[in-house]
């Protein structure tokens, strides 16, 4: 039985740049991926998976929070690549857990583990309780080179943990942090 695989970390982290270094490795191999992402991350258009670095490719299938999955989707397939898992519903993340079993291929989920309000996302957290292997992307604080672990949500340029926890942007709203510059960001 193939495994799932978690690798969260804080925002810039790396984290699509990842997915899409993994995914090319496969594919020189002649190995087919399946790319997958949630219907609700529309930062760069309905199907693109962007890094931050600028390399993409387009999603092969984009789920929203009700999918129901169909297994034909992934024939031949000897991996499935999750961009921005954090917004996957439970229900999803349990039916990718499950093609691991059913089909025999391994998924590699990539997303936040939380929000800037430092709760756990649905899907991270469904994710955290049954991947079989749980990896952090480590990147270093924006303000200093402490590890960072939060996520801070800024507007005009001060740190806030008003508003949804949902809230598409990237760094221009959001900044990988230590938990000494969350806290005092946050004033």
């Amino acid at each position: 039985m193939s495994k799932m695989y978690f690798r969260y970390g804080a925002v810039s982290s790396a984290k699509t740049l990842n997915l899409l270094a993994v995914a090319h490795q496969y594919e020189r191999q002649g190995k087919r991926v399946v790319v997958m992402k949630p219907a609700t991350d529309t930062r760069y258009g309905p199907r693109d998976v962007v890094s931050q670095a600028g390399l993409e490719r387009v999603a092969d299938l984009i789920v929203a929070d009700d999918a129901r999955l169909d297994p034909a989707a992934f024939d031949g397939a000897a991996c499935i690549l999750v961009d921005e898992a954090q917004f996957l519903s439970p229900t999803v993340v349990d039916q990718l857990r499950e093609l691991t079993r059913t089909i025999d291929v391994p998924v590699i989920a990539y997303g936040l583990r939380t929000d800037f309000h430092s709760r756990l996302f649905d899907g991270s957290r469904r994710l955290l309780e049954v991947a079989d292997s749980i990896e952090e992307v480590k990147t270093t604080c924006a303000f200093c080179n402490r590890k960072a672990v939060f996520n801070l949500k800024l507007v005009d340029g001060r740190g806030t943990d008003e508003g949804p926890s949902v809230e598409l942007g990237g760094y221009e709203l959001y900044r990988g942090v230590c938990y000494a510059h969350y806290r005092e960001r946050l004033g």
